[in-house]
């Protein structure tokens, strides 16, 4: 099984954005390429990881993501 993690660009890297699965908030911090499974055989992802505004990261699948825009 492969370990090697790939870093990925994004145009809201940096940019405040929305999980839609949970609805939390934070700032894009990266998205990395990453081995999901726990099986054994290799299944490979695009994970969002968001630090949130209480300063915690989580992660997320990338097209849970949307932009939060802002308010007037």
């Amino acid at each position: 099984m492969s370990e090697c993690y790939e870093y990925l660009p994004h145009h809201l890297l940096r940019r405040r954005v929305r999980d839609i699965a949970s609805g939390t908030e934070g700032e894009l911090m990266a998205v990395v390429n990453e081995n999901v499974s726990d099986t054994g055989v290799e299944r490979w992802m695009p994970l969002a990881y968001i630090r949130a505004g209480n300063g915690r990261e989580f992660t997320t699948a990338i097209a849970n993501i949307e932009p939060v825009t802002p308010t007037r």
